[in-house]
């Protein structure tokens, strides 16, 4: 008898049930006929892409509505010294440098921030290809563009808070955007007298027009939080001059951030013991695949990624205890 072969759906079912090894030898030990050897040949062999995300999540997604939210998020390889796709890169969980990969990450959310649909991602790896993570946003942006998008917003953090990406967002696409800005941009209400905009003249729940410098006319207000920490936001929506409005669509961009908690905690997707490159991409995008079937899940039946998860561990401990 052939012994079966190891392949997306299997592999990223297991991701899902599996809780906390994710090799391929634990695959092979939890089936009745596969060898280690078939896992290993498969992640080393495939081949996908990012973009064939797409045929997975189309169905999810109103490219009229909604918001679009950047970010990257770094997968954690600290022990892994030899892995083809790590190096050191900042990470703001270890808020330092650490040895890993650095995924770069385009999620769709609703008008409402209900779902969490990873639309897009991109690999950072700039000894491969020279594109920096700016350049990996660009293009996912710019692919979305292609496919139909239209969101109410933009969102993203300082990093990608650059001028080239606002402009890319606002006069190519047609866009606008919402996000937060370092304190030490340069800001003017009165033409050609630029002061840092920590430096404005801005109460608190207050949204003003200013001229950001290289771009044009934005609105900023700030954020203080109990710890009097504050954080300045921009838009180039001019009509969005509620403060409560503003603050209520910026907040969606939390939703990232939920996400790449989310996709850590439940596929393991940092938890691949190869060092190769190619089994290392088969992986991740097997996470993203286990992901959206855990996220297909929580919108039709109402149970979160982590009580999916959890169901599946107490079945096995029912049995046990039933036959301790």
């Amino acid at each position: 008898m052939q012994k079966q072969k190891c392949s997306l759906k299997l592999y990223s079912e297991f991701l899902i049930a599996n809780q906390n090894k994710f090799s391929g030898l634990e695959l092979s030990k939890s089936t009745s006929d596969m060898a280690h050897d078939s896992v290993n040949r498969w992640l080393s062999r495939s081949n996908f892409r990012p973009a064939e995300l797409w045929s997975d999540v189309k169905r999810l997604v109103d490219v009229n509505s909604g918001y679009l939210v950047g970010d990257d998020s770094v997968l954690n390889k600290q022990y892994s010294r030899h892995n083809e796709l790590a190096k050191k890169q900042y990470s703001g969980n270890a808020h330092g440098l650490i040895n890993g990969i650095d995924l770069v990450n385009l999620l769709w959310t609703g008008n409402e921030g209900e779902e969490y649909i990873p639309i897009d991602y991109r690999i950072y790896n700039r000894d491969a290809d020279n594109k920096t993570k700016n350049d990996h946003f660009q293009d996912m942006l710019k692919r979305a563009k292609n496919r139909g998008f239209s969101p109410l917003y933009v969102l993203f953090d300082a990093w990608y808070g650059s001028i080239d990406n606002m402009k890319l967002i606002t006069r190519e696409l047609k866009w606008n955007f919402i996000c937060n800005l370092k304190s030490n941009r340069q800001v003017c209400v009165v033409k050609g007298e630029y002061m840092p905009i920590a430096d404005l003249d801005l109460a608190n729940e207050q949204v003003k027009q200013v001229w950001l410098k290289e771009y044009g006319h934005i609105l900023v207000c700030k954020l203080v939080n109990k710890n009097e920490d504050i954080t300045y936001l921009a838009t180039s929506d001019l009509t969005l001059t509620d403060y409560e409005d503003f603050i209520l669509h910026h907040n969606k961009r939390w939703r990232i951030e939920e996400f790449h908690r989310g996709i850590k905690q439940t596929t393991g997707i940092e938890k691949c013991y190869s060092t190769k490159s190619v089994s290392q991409k088969t992986h991740i995008f097997a996470s993203f695949t286990a992901f959206i079937k855990l996220e297909k899940n929580r919108l039709k039946n109402k149970i979160s990624w982590y009580e999916q998860k959890a169901g599946i561990s107490r079945l096995a401990t029912v049995g046990y205890l039933a036959n301790a």
